[in-house]
């Protein structure tokens, strides 16, 4: 059943202006002419997708990359790429199949890894701060639940 504009239910076009504003400010782009701002965004996707794909019982390829997130093959490879050169990530030979290559976080991907999640947390606490405690556990429960209905 799909909610009505009127119904407390119809999430839909607040999700997606949410989704817009966001989308505005981490574009997929992997030019050096990107903006400090949005190259380190590109870094914090890489880092995140190589993450989750190591999180699972696979490992994390350039193919998982862009699975994870959203991209054709040669934009994930372009993007890797970057991020290796950057010092994010490193290649390694699969241990399953020696024509793969693997990618792992090296210390300094541990670290962009945790400090985007700080900051994800910190712009989550601002954005509710006016918000009862409830409400925000409450939301952020569901924003969990969204965002593990959508995993790959």
């Amino acid at each position: 059943m799909t909610a009505q504009p009127d119904d407390p239910a119809d999430g839909g076009p607040a999700l997606f202006r949410v989704i817009r504003f966001w989308s505005r400010r981490w574009i997929n782009r992997t030019s050096a002419d990107l903006p400090d701002e949005l190259r380190h965004a590109m870094y914090v996707q890489v880092v995140e997708a190589v993450a989750a794909a190591s999180g699972e019982e696979t490992e994390a390829t350039v193919s998982a990359v862009a699975h994870q997130l959203g991209l054709d093959h040669s934009g994930a490879s372009r993007m890797v790429r970057d991020a290796t050169a950057a010092g994010y990530l490193r290649r390694s030979e699969s241990s399953l199949d020696r024509r793969r290559t693997v990618l792992h976080l090296t210390v300094r991907g541990e670290e962009l890894l945790g400090e985007a999640r700080d900051w994800q947390r910190r712009i989550f606490t601002e954005l509710t701060a006016d918000w009862s405690l409830r409400d925000r556990r409450r939301f952020a429960g569901y924003l969990r639940r969204l965002s593990d209905d959508m995993r790959p």
